[in-house]
């Protein structure tokens, strides 16, 4: 109510969906849209009927940002909001049982907690990413209470209050006990407990009611039951106890008092130590114990100047801290943050070679979509270390395929991990099955790939194939360009480290590498599932003895080779000694061994984007794969490609790779003083 009046005033449009009750009048004559729809309802039936139905008010009203504000109606809310990709916002009003059916409330794009205990609560029990929670500490309107002081109040019988629910948590057995020691300390007391007697609690209050008489207090203890006059109330009390024994959300009847001018005994718990400040505002007791909070309270009742002074502070901190002003603000800044901020998913599981050539895309996307937006890419976890420093990257998610993340259950729970990130857009760069599974699995009401027949109808924005052959980046932001994106800076960058520079360096030196002589690189092909993309291993011998007539050194570089082809090679170049470095270097490390040679040569693999990103002249090899698809455009580079009447046939295996074999050494070897 008070939320939205606040809205309202301020020119913005507040509309509530409820199961209606009778401050609906109100809320409609202050200006707000009332929806009356049964999301109170815990049967599953009901909260599936409703999710069209918000579905519609949320389009039909145009509204921006969704927020529920308890567990029951978070649920269709949560679905409704991935349906119509709106932002989805909750407020953890208290402390919740670890059950399934809590988990909507840690959902949130953003969750709001009014204390530090319920934030911590969120955080270990129900998983809640601690970045995304936001403390904003309930309010009170200052406007319903009048401050009168304690000493403008009668003292020749003191009023204590305790204003709660009636329930065992909330410490009314050890606050009878502890008013049976004030009582022989100060007869002239009278002892209100204000609050409703839950249907699941029949018995607790006859239980508190025996214990008052058989303490000899019926005469000064009275039941009010539940009550709506608040305010009226505390303007007659002298104290307000809140003798609660466990954890306590936020504590707002503390507030209410300070408001009021009544001074306040609590017990040292969660939640409310957020608010109190022992012996300044307030004073706190050990919870569950009637002496120390019998003591508290006859050290307030008897000291005049004490109970001003409590009373003074609580009225400062509330005017300073918990006005109904700054949490409106507070929530309308969430609502602002939610709404301008996007949480991105974006999906290349595999290879290598793809993923570098995704990062011109990632630098795009954190360009569209700044800070506070945040871009979480899941790629597969043995090509995870490529993005270790990127920056354009927030989080690197890893999808063990071979390991943790094998099968189907584990693929199942992978979704889940996804969606407790609450993406607002997930854009699938990989194009297969699974990462349109894992799209959608995400529960990114935006799901942005490419139309084929790849379950490409779990993406919900999606891109024609077209005809005409595109190259890897072109083929990329086909899709980005359902954003708006283009494709401008097509340089492709990693980060290695400072470590990994030093280590190639100091292994360089090893080989006795004179640093004034020319440093080809070669790459002996791609992984040994495509052995038809890799240039005959006789053929790079013969290389490195023509390359070292020349005065200039080959670093070999790609897998480790096996034991005996590894004894091949050497035989073969004896008088030459090619750097060998096969298996001896991670990408990043590979990385600056590519940046520091002259020219490299390549087939269509990883490495040779790297080279091209790096701005290192390249002689690329291509047999089985179309160049035209997948060499990115750039200076400096000589493409040798037969173009026999097989090629391109994407075949891993072939009996006769003619196609590499009828790239001759004397080509190689022409291209590679040209580029020097």
């Amino acid at each position: 109510m008070d939320m939205a009046k606040y809205l309202v005033s301020h020119n913005h449009k507040a509309v509530v969906v409820s199961a209606g009750g009778q401050l609906v009048k109100e809320l409609v004559s202050c200006g707000a849209i009332h929806y009356t729809l049964a999301v109170h309802k815990k049967s599953l039936f009901s909260m599936l009927r409703a999710i069209p139905k918000l579905v519609e008010i949320i389009r039909k009203e145009d509204i921006q940002v969704v927020h529920a504000r308890s567990r029951v109606p978070a649920w269709s809310a949560y679905f409704a909001c991935r349906l119509s990709g709106r932002p989805f916002i909750t407020t953890c009003h208290g402390y919740y049982s670890k059950h399934p059916f809590t988990r909507v409330m840690g959902w949130g794009k953003l969750v709001i907690v009014p204390s530090q205990a319920v934030g911590r609560h969120m955080i270990e029990d129900f998983g809640l990413p601690r970045e995304r929670a936001r403390f904003i500490p309930r309010s009170v309107d200052a406007s319903k209470f009048t401050f009168i002081p304690p000493e403008n109040k009668k003292r020749t019988e003191f009023v204590i209050a305790v204003i709660a629910r009636v329930v065992p948590l909330k410490g009314h057995i050890p606050f009878i006990k502890a008013m049976h020691k004030v009582y022989r300390n100060i007869p002239n007391i009278k002892v209100w407990i204000v609050g409703a007697v839950p249907v699941s609690k029949p018995h607790y209050q006859e239980e508190l009611e025996v214990l008052v008489k058989r303490l000899g207090l019926a005469h000064i203890v009275e039941f009010l039951g539940a009550r709506r006059d608040i305010p009226e109330i505390l303007s007659k009390v002298n104290l307000l106890v809140l003798p609660t024994t466990t954890y306590e959300a936020f504590g707002r009847v503390v507030v209410e008092a300070y408001a009021a001018g009544v001074p306040v005994v609590a017990t040292r718990i969660a939640g409310v130590v957020d608010i109190v400040e022992d012996g300044v505002d307030g004073l706190l007791a050990a919870p569950g114990d009637p002496e120390t909070l019998a003591d508290a309270i006859i050290k307030v009742l008897k000291d005049p100047e004490l109970s001003g002074a409590l009373a003074k502070n609580g009225y400062l901190k509330v005017i300073s801290q918990f006005t109904l002003e700054k949490m409106a603000q507070a929530t309308i800044q969430v609502y602002e943050e939610a709404f301008a901020s996007h949480r991105i998913l974006v999906i290349k599981l595999s290879a290598l070679g793809d993923l570098v050539l995704s990062i011109p895309a990632l630098k795009a996307i954190r360009k569209k979509y700044p800070a506070p937006s945040k871009i979480t890419c899941l790629v597969g976890k043995d090509i995870q270390a490529v993005l270790t420093h990127c920056p354009y990257v927030d989080e690197v998610a890893a999808y063990d395929f071979k390991g943790r993340d094998k099968g189907f259950l584990e693929f199942w729970r992978l979704g889940g991990r996804l969606r407790k990130n609450n993406f607002d857009l997930a854009l699938d760069l990989q194009n297969n099955r699974k990462s349109h599974l894992l799209s959608f699995l995400s529960f990114a009401p935006r799901r942005y790939g490419y139309q084929n027949g790849k379950l490409s109808f779990l993406l919900n924005r999606r891109v024609k194939e077209t005809k005409v052959t595109l190259g890897p980046l072109e083929h990329q932001f086909r899709i980005l360009g359902l954003l708006d994106i283009e494709l401008k800076d097509k340089k492709i960058e990693l980060w290695p480290s400072k470590d990994d520079v030093r280590e190639i360096e100091e292994f360089l030196d090893s080989q006795w590498m004179n640093k004034g002589q020319p440093l080809a690189g070669l790459h002996l092909g791609s992984s040994r599932k495509w052995l038809t993309k890799r240039w005959p291993l006789d053929y790079a011998a013969a290389l490195s003895e023509r390359l070292a007539l020349k005065g200039i050194r080959l670093v070999v570089t790609g897998e480790e080779m096996p034991g005996r082809e590894l004894n091949y090679f050497k035989g073969l170049t004896e008088r030459s000694r090619p750097i060998i470095a096969c298996g001896r270097t991670s990408i990043n490390q590979l990385a600056c061994l590519i940046k520091r040679c002259s020219v490299f040569i390549c087939g269509d693999t990883a490495p040779l984007h790297i080279a091209i990103g790096m701005s290192v002249p390249v002689v690329a090899l291509f047999g089985p794969t179309d160049p035209k698809r997948h060499l990115s455009a750039g200076e400096n580079i000589i493409l040798l490609n037969k173009e026999l009447p097989c090629q391109p046939c994407y075949k891993p295996e072939c009996r006769d790779v003619r196609c590499m074999e009828q790239i001759s050494v004397d080509e190689v070897l022409e291209a590679v003083l040209k580029l020097l």
